[in-house]
């Protein structure tokens, strides 16, 4: 990689009045290294005790600063690769996430072993890592995005195993310059994230960097090998569906001039819907309870329908 933001510069919210860490043309190729922190993770296994804890969770590494990047555009975010250190973390946080009813007792925190074998959960399963970053977004245009919830449509604590090495993430820009920060490294999670926090990992995302001109987004975008994913956001639920289905609907007959209904008919043939991270569990911020939790869902559309 060409340039390396070490864990020191963890922030806790996406904010332009930050000053960037980077300063980065886009399309050059360059590879950026954002290493992440688990300490909170540490902590917690170390003390079992919240009241405890001297850091935060899910600080994200950055801000970078791209040039070109205006608002309207679409920042475009390809992941090369994850790399892992030898331990994860398995925690559960008491009153979140969809077990909080069955994990009664005080923290949970076990130390998730990594290496050739694979993840460790117990020490009887080992599963092959894949890793994916939780967190990732740019800077709203006023004000400061958590990076836990509620997720919005610059990004931040979406959990989709979607981004993953090998995908390109569209965020939209809002600021001049974007404010790429990324954070919230998982070994391995499952859709969902019925524990809200998954197999937590410390690690170094490999990114390279685009602008993409005159892409108004209101929500993120993946785009896989053989599908993209629109990222659907509302409380509740159901106005997370609504809108990442409307944002595929306009994708087919806006950029792609497809008539109304043959993307109607196509979209309900093959269209997957699922739910994304923490939020789609219904899980609340279990540092600021009184955070709205809107919900994350994913809509996948096989990229074999755009072939004529």
């Amino acid at each position: 990689m060409e340039h390396f933001l070490n864990k020191s510069h963890g922030k806790f919210g996406f904010v332009a009045d930050e000053e960037p860490v980077l300063r980065i043309k886009p399309g050059t190729g360059e590879r950026i290294g954002f290493e992440t922190s688990d300490e909170v993770y540490r902590q917690l296994h170390e003390h079992g005790d919240m009241d405890q804890l001297t850091v935060g969770i899910n600080p994200v590494t950055g801000p970078v600063y791209v040039e070109g990047a205006e608002p309207g555009d679409a920042l475009a975010v390809t992941i090369h690769e994850i790399r892992l250190i030898d331990c994860g973390w398995s925690v559960s946080l008491p009153g979140s996430g969809a077990l909080q009813d069955r994990m009664t007792d005080a923290v949970f925190a076990r130390r998730v072993p990594i290496d050739e074998a694979g993840v460790h959960v117990t020490d009887h399963h080992a599963f092959e890592p894949r890793p994916m970053i939780g967190c990732i977004g740019t800077a709203p245009a006023e004000g400061n995005n958590s990076t836990i919830m509620p997720t919005t449509g610059q990004g931040g604590n979406m959990d989709l195993m979607e981004c993953r090495p090998g995908a390109t993430v569209y965020l939209p820009v809002e600021v001049e310059g974007a404010y790429l920060s990324i954070g919230d490294i998982h070994a391995i999670m499952a859709e969902g994230e019925s524990s809200f926090v998954a197999i937590e990992a410390e690690g170094t995302a490999v990114v390279s960097v685009d602008v993409v001109k005159s892409m108004a987004l209101r929500g993120p975008r993946v785009e896989l090998e053989d599908e993209w994913v629109f990222v659907g956001l509302g409380d509740p639920v159901q106005e997370s569906i609504k809108r990442g289905y409307e944002d595929m609907f306009d994708f087919l007959t806006g950029e792609h001039g497809w008539e109304a209904g043959d993307a109607y008919a196509v979209m309900s043939a093959v269209a997957h819907s699922r739910l994304g991270g923490p939020t789609g569990s219904s899980a609340p911020d279990p540092l600021h309870p009184m955070t709205p939790i809107g919900a994350v869902t994913t809509h996948h559309l096989p990229k074999s329908v755009l072939r004529k």
